[in-house]
């Protein structure tokens, strides 16, 4: 079943959603280095939303309906807060004292946290991969770890992309059209949250 899980986990993290619209929209604003913090809490985020969803929280969402929807109202609104910070501003100026400051380790974490796509992925995969382990906490143990490292290869790949994308743009207006394009992507990511 190895894998069949690794195979889950790569393609759950590297396809285009909200985690990845804002690791890309971070490379190109901040570059890697200073992105690393986010891609870091993103993945803690992820990995623990695993080990949650396999020793069983993922249960109190399905017995709690009203839970999963405040979930998913904070998650949305969170998003569309990020979305509306990605979209503002124009070409960064490392010299200026009102640059933007990159999303922190938290703010990456509490993302995952509140996207009803994470808690989705989670639960499938703690229910679909169950066999893996003989308790469930080796389940979380192994989920996590799975599910962490796939997100650290697979944001700093989206990362590196936009930081690429940032070496690219020249003018203010390139700037700002990638920058508005980047935030529009992470407020459609919000669409799926509740189509799903």
């Amino acid at each position: 079943m190895w894998p069949s899980l690794l195979v889950f986990v790569f393609v759950a993290t590297i396809t285009p959603g909200g985690a990845t619209t804002l690791a890309t929209a971070s490379g190109t604003q901040h570059g890697l280095r200073r992105s690393l913090p986010l891609i870091a809490g993103i993945a803690t985020g992820l990995a623990s939303l695993a080990a949650a969803s396999s020793l069983g929280l993922g249960r109190l969402l399905h017995a709690f309906p009203a839970l999963a929807l405040v979930l998913r109202i904070a998650g949305s609104g969170y998003l569309l807060y990020l979305a509306w910070q990605v979209a503002s501003p124009g070409r960064p100026d490392p010299d200026s004292k009102n640059m933007r400051r990159p999303i922190s380790f938290a703010g990456g974490a509490v993302l995952l946290w509140m996207n009803p796509k994470g808690w989705a992925m989670t639960l499938s995969a703690a229910v679909t991969f169950s066999a893996l382990a003989d308790t469930p906490v080796g389940l979380a143990v192994k989920l996590g770890a799975a599910f962490g490292i796939a997100a650290v290869i697979s944001l700093t790949s989206w990362c590196v992309i936009g930081k690429a994308l940032g070496q690219l743009l020249h003018s203010d207006r390139q700037w700002q059209t990638v920058n508005r394009a980047l935030g529009v992507l992470l407020a459609a990511s919000v669409v799926g949250l509740w189509l799903e």
